[in-house]
């Protein structure tokens, strides 16, 4: 129920410009001339922030943001570093492929592209880790070009306009969405437009508890208008989340603990990690460690459980220290617990490097 599309853009994109959040990946705000082109954030600001920001809250980005453009402040720069210290810097923003798939778009960017991050969709969604979403925010942040997004805030601030009742993650009402995203796009400021709608999810046409009386474009919705916004867009049917029981064992050679590399793909790939098994048995043993080690061990004494909450998944990770017996340590890496500030950990062996430092709980 948008009516009148002209009306519905000023006002949206007047509400941006006096309410749109001061945030490092945009560039400060100065009302274009008419007639003159828009000003854009620089489009390696806009990969990097886009790729953080999925899945992840904006406050929480803000800082890693700042600490990779200090170390990395080119593509170039990227593309060039080691792919651990890319992770490193990542540690504890959570899914880290999208740290792999950014180093690889980098490196791909500047054999392919001659280090110039491309303007148009088609061409962005070749890159790895560029999916629909990205591509658009690329293309109509960076570069003005009139492309479509549709990430969470989009689709629920759309299915709220259209007053859309049906589920928004069937194949069909995406197609819809996308179609209206496409749709409503002005012909100038199209990357400020698409950042406004992304904003007023965000900011005021919440998941719940949305600010219906002071919407910029309260007029133009057909949920507000019957009064169900409430119950817009279905939420999403609950699956049970399975649980996954691991061991973990930090097994000391004098001031030094054995750590893994875990394989380069899958969850928390190429990041590095105590000695970790799947548990079989509800509490570890000796021989068990004998068996899958083939190292000799004094009697494992628990740490401590870490837990740790993933989207589809919940882990339990059950911590212990164990001193090695025998002396067979070539091809294995051996550190301090100072050294592992140099290796790339997840939170949860982050969590059970403290538990090391303070002692069993």
């Amino acid at each position: 129920m948008i009516g009148e599309m002209k009306k519905f853009q000023r006002a949206l994109l007047a509400w941006y410009d006096k309410n749109r959040r001061d945030l490092p990946w945009r560039i400060p705000f100065s009302r274009p001339a008419r007639g003159s082109c828009p000003t854009t954030p620089h489009p390696y600001q806009v990969l990097l922030s886009e790729a953080m920001l999925q899945q992840t809250q904006v406050a929480t980005v803000i800082p890693y943001f700042h600490r990779f453009l200090a170390r990395f402040p080119t593509l170039s720069d990227l593309a060039s570093a080691d792919q651990q210290e890319v992770l490193r810097l990542w540690q504890g923003l959570g899914y880290y492929s999208r740290a792999r798939n950014l180093h690889a778009c980098a490196q791909k960017v500047m054999t392919d592209h001659d280090g110039e991050i491309p303007s148009e969709v088609d061409a962005l969604l070749n890159l790895p880790g560029i999916g629909r979403y990205t591509a658009g925010a690329i293309a109509s942040l960076a570069y003005d070009r009139r492309a479509p997004i549709l990430d969470g805030n989009v689709m629920r601030v759309l299915c709220r306009i259209d007053q859309i009742e049906t589920d928004p993650r069937e194949r069909a009402i995406q197609a819809r969405l996308w179609s209206r995203a496409k749709e409503i796009l002005p012909q100038r400021r199209v990357g400020d437009f698409n950042s406004a709608l992304m904003e007023l999810g965000a900011m005021v046409c919440t998941p719940k508890n949305p600010q219906c009386p002071v919407c910029p474009v309260n007029q133009h919705c057909q949920a507000a208008a019957s009064g169900i916004q409430d119950r817009i867009p279905i939420p999403k049917k609950s699956k049970p989340i399975p649980r996954h029981v691991r061991y973990v064992l930090c097994i000391r050679h004098s001031q030094h603990f054995l750590i893994e590399q875990r394989p380069s793909k899958g969850r928390w790939g190429g990041m590095w990690q105590f000695k970790t098994l799947q548990a079989t048995k509800p509490r570890l043993t000796t021989s068990q460690l004998k068996a899958h080690l083939g190292l000799t061990v004094s009697p494992p004494r628990r740490l401590g459980v870490i837990r740790h909450s993933l989207t589809h998944r919940h882990y339990e990770f059950d911590a212990y220290e164990a001193n090695l017996l025998s002396h067979r340590t070539i091809g294995q890496v051996w550190v301090t617990l100072g050294e592992l500030d140099s290796y790339p950990l997840s939170k949860p062996q982050l969590s059970i490097a403290k538990l090391l430092k303070v002692g069993p709980v």
